[in-house]
């Protein structure tokens, strides 16, 4: 009995075209558009899975680094000061935890964004 994956890569939902920005709007990566064309990609934003709202107030890393957040040493905290750590970590776990249930071996997430 073979299994067929239902997807063959994993992506960041605001780089496929997805209004999932912390502004609402979208960020196309046309390199990554064009190479997953032809492909089933499961898109994903660990910050709507965790919670958090689109558009929502931009977000920052505060003593450390996602590392030192993991390990509690560092907080996420947004421009109005509300710490948000526990909501990007759900994300986090729940956006992992889609990618392993689909068994997807290849994702390609955003960096540096301000959410």
């Amino acid at each position: 009995m073979s299994t067929t994956k239902k997807y063959a890569f994993a992506a960041s939902a605001c780089l496929l075209g997805y209004h999932c920005r912390y502004d609402g709007r979208t960020s196309p990566s046309p390199t990554l558009v064009k190479r997953v064309a032809n492909e089933a990609v499961l898109p994903v934003c660990p910050e709507q899975l965790g919670g958090l709202p689109t558009p929502r107030v931009p977000s920052y890393l505060h003593g450390g680094d996602g590392f030192d957040v993991l390990d509690g040493r560092a907080r996420v905290l947004n421009d109005n000061g509300l710490d948000v750590t526990d909501a990007f970590l759900k994300g986090a776990f729940a956006a992992l935890r889609k990618i392993r249930e689909e068994d997807v071996q290849v994702c390609f997430m955003k960096d540096k964004s301000p959410s």
